[in-house]
């Protein structure tokens, strides 16, 4: 099979059924339902596993791979500005910055969605409105990350949605 190895299969199936919990969470099941509360307790537990993951795992599963600290996101943004689109095999630094932004709303949104189950927080207005704003915020960022991809995969060098299938990278202007 041609192409890098990157995305191994504990990624893979993170993305793929987290992306399901997601859509079934924001758009199909509604709020209240049992399988709306045991998708969100899935997609935190999914999360949990993900950092885990992070710290231990594949060459480029690892935070240490990708984390977009300020001596790689700003190199990168300033060449992004010059009309340069650098190569990097894992995730670049804003794919980074996405995929921890994500990551923390999903987290944030199963912690507040729990706590409003519990006695003390029962039908209290504030944590309902921070779990909605938590909710839309996701829904932006996932059809920022949606329409990036598709873009990406369209006009850039490699098909990202295949590679996530996969777990292989083909850079096509090699």
């Amino acid at each position: 099979m041609a192409g890098i190895l990157v995305w191994d299969p504990l990624v893979r199936i993170f993305h793929w059924t987290l992306a399901t919990a997601c859509i079934l969470n924001l758009w199909i099941l509604e709020s209240g339902e049992s399988w709306y509360r045991w998708t969100g307790y899935y997609a935190m537990g999914a999360v949990i596993v993900r950092i885990i993951w992070g710290f231990t795992g594949t060459r480029y599963a690892r935070f240490s791979s990708f984390f977009p600290t300020p001596n790689r996101l700003f190199p990168y943004l300033r060449a992004l500005t010059r009309g340069e689109h650098p190569y990097y095999v894992g995730h670049n630094p804003l794919g980074g910055l996405m995929i921890l932004a994500l990551m923390t709303f999903v987290l944030a949104l199963g912690i507040s969605g729990w706590m409003m189950g519990l006695d003390r927080y029962w039908g209290d207005k504030w944590l309902e409105s921070l779990h909605e704003l938590f909710s839309n915020i996701l829904m932006v960022l996932i059809l920022i990350h949606v329409a990036v991809v598709l873009l990406y995969s369209y006009f850039g060098p490699e098909n990202l949605i295949k590679a996530m299938i996969t777990g292989r990278k083909d850079n096509r202007r090699r």
